[in-house]
Formats: C-alpha cells, sequence, structure tokens
C-alpha cells in the first residue's frame, strides 16, 4: 500500500474511508505511528453520513487513535500528535469546519488521556475545553451517536 491508494479514490466515499483505516493499519504494522495517525484521521475527516453501511462495521476511529498512540513505544513520534490536533482543532478552514475543529478536540483529548507526558503547544497555548464542551460540540456538529461514541472511548483510557 502507498498514500495512492487514497489518492486515486473519490474522497467522502465508503471506499476511501475504509481504505484510509486499511492504510492507517498497514503504516502502524510497518512500525510508521505517526503516518498511520495521519491516514486514520483522513477516514475520520471524511464526509460520511451516520446511516452509511461503512460506519455501522467500522465506527468512527477515535477508539483507533486513542489506540496508536498508547501503543506507540515511546513518546517520540514524527510530529507531536497532542500539538498536531490542537493546531488543527484552533486553525482548520473550509468546509465543515466546526465539525473537524469539534473531532480535533475530541483526538486531542484522547492523546492527552492516553499520553499525558506529550507536551502541549507552549509557544501556541490554547484555552482547551472540557470533556463536556468536547461532548456538546460533538452532539451540535457530529453524527446523532458520536459524543456516545467518543465518551466511551474516553471513559475506556486508563
Amino acid at each position: 500500500m502507498s498514500h495512492r491508494c487514497l489518492s486515486e479514490l473519490e474522497k467522502h466515499t465508503d471506499q476511501f474511508y475504509f481504505k484510509a483505516l486499511q492504510y492507517g493499519q498497514y503504516l502502524w504494522l510497518k512500525g510508521h505511528a505517526g503516518r498511520a495517525i495521519l491516514a486514520v484521521t483522513r477516514g475520520l475527516y471524511a464526509d460520511l453520513p451516520e446511516a452509511r453501511p461503512i460506519l455501522k462495521e467500522c465506527p468512527l476511529p477515535y477508539a483507533a487513535l486513542q489506540w496508536i498512540v498508547a501503543q506507540h513505544h515511546s513518546d517520540d513520534f514524527p510530529g507531536n500528535p497532542r500539538v498536531s490536533f490542537q493546531h488543527q482543532a484552533t486553525r482548520l478552514r473550509g468546509p465543515r469546519q466546526e465539525l473537524r475543529r469539534a473531532r480535533a478536540w475530541a483526538v486531542w483529548a484522547l492523546i492527552r488521556q492516553a499520553r499525558p507526558s506529550l507536551p502541549g503547544d507552549l509557544k501556541d497555548p490554547a484555552d482547551p475545553p472540557t470533556h463536556e464542551q468536547i461532548e456538546a460540540m460533538l452532539q451540535a456538529q457530529g453524527h446523532p451517536n458520536e459524543a456516545r461514541l467518543w465518551r466511551t472511548t474516553i471513559a475506556s483510557t486508563p
């Protein structure tokens, strides 16, 4: 597999979503945690209505992203994922901006809980939302069950 497996597909389709998750797993198995996070995040940001069959089989990948960060052998990532999602949450623009920002904060919280040793961005300190605020953002912007899915994932994080 390579990045072409995603670039050759029309975005925001079931096939793209599934391939992003597959590619993330492939990268993880090859020892590329940072790139795996990027691939899985592309799936997370895909514009799929909740009723799509693929989302019943493969729910939004909050648990997968948390797992990758928690299972990585050290805090040495090619790019700090905590900072990356903080920047996405505060700087994303374009279509579906509010939903993508809510999802970025949701993943940021999962990363922060799974790997508290990763530092935040000290040069650009954000005023991060609480878990309750993230849940409210996901309820307002996301799929009807998305906040519950995220809350279940964060509750299972040690």
